[in-house]
């Protein structure tokens, strides 16, 4: 099933896969990404739950046609299009990245909706502690020009080879997308936005043992300050575990959490 929710000005783009009447999962990516960086994780688990994938505003198919999304990227507004997609539902939220602190979020705020949350790889950016030489550090100081600030992020992420051997449409699509990057990062620098007190569901914060040192200080920070919540490393991964790694981040990660919500 595929639909767009009309209560944004721009509609948020979902799709959904699996049996109907199964128990609701809703994946949630991360910066600079989309639904399809999710399909690989979604096919691991759609032959026994509902699995909801959606392009978060102001990327893939959530974005204005030749343009820029205008926003607003804070979080209440990325909490609110996570809700459209639940529709309601009980569901259980899994965020990469990025998408973790949307799943969080959401959690703290409508907890009648979230039956329990697995998180990879979140970024803490308001943290004190956290780097200020991450991929989305380093482009922010692009933020006043947002397609210099996609840019210099897939470079950081894919490395310059393989971004220059994108096609030029994929480029221009993905500078576009620098708006919502820079909104959402700043924002989220600005304000944290979800509080551990508020948090009462089962959670499960992943990292990869390839991956870098801040994001498994992250995650352990997040195991430590949420209670009941559960750390896991995944091995031989990175950032892009979800992706590269969907069988394994679903064993390890998805379906345990799965069992401890019932």
């Amino acid at each position: 099933m595929t639909h767009r929710s009309s209560d944004t000005p721009v509609p948020v783009w979902s799709d959904e896969a699996g049996p109907v009447d199964a128990p609701l999962v809703v994946l949630v990516h991360g910066s600079m990404d989309r639904s399809t960086g999710l399909l690989k994780l979604s096919r691991q688990l759609d032959r026994t739950h509902r699995v909801a994938r959606y392009d978060r505003r102001g990327y893939g198919r959530s974005v204005p046609q030749h343009q820029p999304h205008s926003g607003p990227f804070d979080m209440q507004h990325q909490v609110d299009d996570l809700l459209s997609v639940i529709a309601g539902r009980p569901a259980v939220l899994i965020g990469h990245s990025y998408g973790g602190n949307v799943a969080l979020a959401t959690a703290a705020r409508h907890p009648q909706v979230v039956r329990a949350i697995a998180i990879y790889e979140t970024p803490l950016s308001w943290e004190p502690w956290w780097p200020g030489n991450t991929a989305g550090a380093v482009a922010i100081q692009s933020a006043g020009d947002p397609a210099v600030a996609a840019e210099r992020f897939m470079r950081r992420m894919i490395g310059d080879e393989r971004w220059e051997a994108l096609p030029e449409r994929t480029r221009a699509t993905r500078r576009f997308e620098g708006a919502a990057m820079v909104g959402e990062l700043a924002d989220l620098r600005e304000r944290v936005p979800w509080s551990a007190a508020h948090i009462h569901v089962p959670v499960l914060a992943g990292y990869g043992s390839d991956g870098s040192p801040h994001h498994a200080r992250g995650m352990r920070h997040v195991a430590q300050q949420i209670v009941g919540a559960d750390l896991v490393e995944l091995p031989g991964c990175r950032h892009d575990a979800p992706l590269s790694h969907p069988a394994l981040f679903a064993q390890h990660l998805v379906i345990p959490l799965l069992a401890r919500s019932g």
